[in-house]
């Protein structure tokens, strides 16, 4: 059978694999076009997306790893996010970005009740509201766990085993993307934060769960 030859309405096909091209214009090819969709995307993109742009050996990390390289010195930089990449500014530029008032506030409003609430859920997730109820030593509404769902902080997670079959709470994507965490491995840690005064312990008998406090969080 012959091939169907690509009519003027159809779009060309990506050219993904450059195989014509040298091999280092076509890994500075790769890296531009990375570079230019993770500028693009309003969230982090995940390695899947951006292996559709580059060849099909293309090492997704090492192009990553040369793209930083390349910003070195630059006031923004490539980082991991729940399971993708962003561009963010670098630490040191806050204080100029939040001067000019050129960049919208996206920080998610949250209440100190909320944000000790969802600071348990976190470290101790899948819980489920009596759960961490005991953690801070107080009743949680269903008020404020409704608010974080709604902030898209919190989502249902796994029944609890316990009697009833509660629903258990965890924490969503867009809490990695709000605070810039690639995975719930990178938040701080616990023992550093019960060292500088931010955790307790306890008083009830599961050793694996800590009240919190407060904590601080920043996004830039």
């Amino acid at each position: 059978m012959a091939r169907k030859k690509r009519t003027d309405a159809e779009p060309p096909i990506f050219d993904a694999e450059l195989a014509d091209m040298p091999a280092d214009l076509r890994w500075r090819e790769w890296m531009n076009r990375i570079e230019a969709v993770l500028f693009a995307a309003p969230k982090p993109v995940d390695r899947e997306a951006l292996a559709r742009v580059v060849g099909r050996d293309a090492s997704i990390d090492l192009l990553i790893d040369d793209i930083r390289e390349a910003l070195r010195g630059k006031p923004y930089d490539v980082v991991a996010i729940a399971g993708g990449w962003a561009f963010r500014t670098r630490t040191a530029y806050a204080e100029a970005i939040a001067t000019s008032a050129a960049v919208p506030d996206r920080a998610v409003d949250l209440t100190q009740n909320e944000a000790m609430v969802l600071v348990s859920i976190a470290y101790h997730q899948p819980v489920t509201r009596a759960g961490v109820s005991e953690i801070l030593g107080r009743e949680v509404s269903r008020d404020i766990i409704g608010a974080l769902r709604d902030k898209n902080m919190i989502t249902a997670g796994p029944r609890s085993p316990t009697p009833g079959a509660p629903f258990t709470y965890v924490t969503t994507r867009g809490f990695l993307e709000h605070f810039g965490l690639d995975t719930l491995r990178d938040l701080p840690d616990l023992e550093g934060l019960q060292d500088a005064g931010l955790l307790r312990q306890p008083s009830y008998s599961p050793t694996d769960e800590i009240g919190i406090e407060t904590i601080r969080v920043d996004e830039v």
